[in-house]
Parts: structure tokens; C-alpha cells; sequence
């Protein structure tokens, strides 16, 4: 097994693919723990299918390079509902699900009316489920996505205290001088960023699994904010390269199997959580 490994490793593809998946999973866990405690698990949900639909109007426009417009519109989508959603007349967990089934049914409902495919079905199951397009990265498109991933990583940390506040206590952030809307603006921004890179590694129905588990998990064993980011970020890395692997070596859906893998990790971290409890309560 690891000498085949180790021969697949020969390819550059596969080295391309590894580095993306890697750096995708690591800015998918930092802003994991965020949406949990701000009740958004299920944005990046919706924003996924934005971006879908978004995809789907640039195949039909009949643009080249997709992200010019995907990329843009998750941005805004991700604006409104984070920085309008408590204000407008639909709220929450409501706007997030009503954008998020509009966006999917307005973009399969695109790829019928102006499908220049002759295999619509498997078209649409790879861009929701995840396919081999990981392992089809043109050079530009991972230094493009090295690019975004070093930008969401240095947001994260220079602007770290004022996420933390934010996240724990908007009002009190906004009492103390914090500009809330500012930074619940750059959590919007790097949440879709995040979702626009996760599609070509797990897919758009899939987004959610690799933002909020890695979070859920690292809480059931950690209590700080610190301590479980820190955590989620090597958990996510690490359940998405031994997912990755398993796939290239098993033969198994990219996404999915990268999925699988962070739910077993969820299982164990429970397990661990509910021992650690039932030990310091004896």
C-alpha cells in the first residue's frame, strides 16, 4: 500500500490535489467554530448553493473563468445573510434555507433550459457530490487557491480577538468600541471565499460537513475558544489528507470519503468527550 502510495505521489496532479485539499480543509475549520457558536452552521449550506447556481449562469454566459462570477456573488450572498439577516424580514436559519433552495433549484433549472451537455445528470451529481476535478488542478488553479488560502489564513489571525468578541458577545463587542458590522463583514467575506474553494474538493451539498464537523468534534474534548480552533484546524487537515488518500488509493468519491472520515473522527472525539466527563466527575 505505501509503495503504491508512494508511486501515486510521483504525479504532480496528485501532489497538486493533496496541497489544495490541505490548505481548503485548514480555512474550512477556522471559521467553523464561529458559525457553531453564532447559530450559522447551515451557511455554508446555502452559500454552496449559491455558488452553484452562480456556476451555472457562467456556463451559460458562456465564461471561461468561472470564479469572476461565482466568486463575487458568494461574497454579496454572504454579506446579506450575515450582516442583514438579523435586520430583514426573514431571519437566520429561514433566509439561509430559502436562499439556499432558490439558488439550487434556479441553477439545475439553468442547466436544463441551456445544457450543451450530453450528460446533465452526471454534470450536476459531481458539482453537488464532489468528483475527480480535485485531481485535475491546473497549475494556475493551485496558486490561485495557495493564494486565497494564505489570505483567509491572515485574516483569521490578524483579525482574531475581534472574531473571538464578536463571536461570543456582539452586543457587549459593539458597547466596547468594535466595530461589529465591520467584522461580521469580514467573516462574510472569508466564509465564501472558503465555500468557492471547497466546492472542487468535496462539492456543494457537501461544504457544511467540512466547516462544521471538525468544530463539533474538537468540542466535545476542548472548553476555550483557542484551544478548540486549534484543534478543528489540525483535525480538519489531517481527516482531509487520510481522507484524500483513502479515496486515491480505494478508488472512492473524493468528497464523500473525506466526509466519512470526519464524521468517524466526530464519533471517536465523542467517545473521548464522554470519558474525559464521566473521569473528572469521579
Amino acid at each position: 500500500m505505501i509503495q503504491t502510495l508512494l508511486q501515486y505521489l510521483q504525479y504532480p496532479f496528485v501532489r497538486y490535489a493533496l496541497i489544495v485539499g490541505v490548505l481548503i480543509a485548514l480555512c474550512s475549520s477556522l471559521l467553523g467554530v464561529t458559525l457553531v457558536l453564532k447559530r450559522f452552521s447551515f451557511i455554508g449550506d446555502g452559500l454552496s448553493h449559491v455558488a452553484f447556481g452562480a456556476m451555472t449562469i457562467a456556463t451559460v454566459l458562456g465564461i471561461s473563468n468561472e470564479m469572476l462570477l461565482v466568486l463575487p456573488i458568494t461574497v454579496l450572498s454572504a454579506v446579506l445573510l450575515l450582516s442583514a439577516g438579523q435586520r430583514a424580514a426573514v431571519k437566520g436559519d429561514a433566509a439561509i434555507a430559502m436562499v439556499s433552495v432558490g439558488a439550487l433549484a434556479f441553477g439545475y433549472l439553468l442547466m436544463n433550459i441551456f445544457s450543451t451537455s450530453s450528460n446533465l445528470s452526471g454534470d450536476v451529481c459531481s458539482t453537488l457530490f464532489g468528483s475527480t476535478s480535485i485531481l485535475t488542478l491546473t497549475v494556475r488553479e493551485v496558486v490561485l487557491s495557495i493564494v486565497l488560502s494564505v489570505l483567509v489564513v491572515a485574516a483569521f489571525l490578524l483579525f482574531y480577538h475581534k472574531i473571538f468578541a464578536v463571536t461570543f458577545d456582539e452586543t457587549f463587542a459593539q458597547a466596547t468600541g468594535t466595530n461589529a458590522r465591520l467584522y461580521n463583514l469580514i467573516i462574510a467575506v472569508i466564509i465564501a471565499v472558503i465555500i468557492v474553494l471547497a466546492m472542487n474538493l468535496v462539492g456543494s451539498l457537501l461544504i457544511s460537513a467540512l466547516v462544521i464537523f471538525p468544530a463539533l468534534s474538537a468540542m466535545r474534548v476542548h472548553k476555550t475558544f483557542l484551544s478548540v480552533t486549534i484543534c478543528s484546524a489540525v483535525l480538519s487537515v489531517a481527516c482531509a489528507l487520510a481522507g484524500m488518500l483513502i479515496s486515491i488509493l480505494g478508488g472512492t468519491p473524493v468528497g464523500s470519503t473525506i466526509v466519512a472520515v470526519d464524521a468517524l473522527a466526530f464519533g471517536i472525539f465523542t467517545l473521548i468527550g464522554r470519558i474525559k466527563g464521566g473521569i473528572s466527575h469521579a
